[in-house]
């Protein structure tokens, strides 16, 4: 069993960064895939980044490539996304989840999630 908090969600102004932090316990993120969500009202949860644990690989939605960063703290069990260049189209609530092994963009694949923090840009 995997426990995941997220912490650093915020309300910004555009074109500020925050820095959200995804905790695990219970179990390392050994072999585990960790993504980000966020999930807009009323629309499904949407893919943002991804971060394969073993190799660090990362994939990323063609809206945050080169504003987001998603990397890991092997030390501390813990996976970041950094952002960068808030825009008020980003306000949403962002999850992080793990699955094992391969990372994949569909949040139906993740087994593990976090609570949420609610990350909001203004203009």
């Amino acid at each position: 069993q995997v426990q995941l908090v997220e912490s650093g969600g915020g309300l910004v102004q555009a074109g500020d960064s925050l820095r959200l932090s995804c905790a695990a316990s219970g179990r390392t993120f050994s072999n585990y895939a960790t993504g980000w969500f966020r999930q807009f009202p009323g629309k499904e949860r949407e893919f943002v980044a991804a971060i394969q644990w073993t190799a660090g690989t990362t994939y990323y939605q063609d809206s945050v490539k080169g504003r987001f960063t998603v990397s890991r703290d092997n030390a501390k069990n813990t996976v970041y996304l950094q952002m960068n260049s808030l825009k008020p189209e980003d306000t949403a609530v962002y999850y992080c989840a793990a699955k094992f092994w391969i990372a994949t963009m569909s949040a139906d694949d993740y087994k593990y999630w976090g609570q949420g923090t609610q990350v909001t840009v203004s203009s």
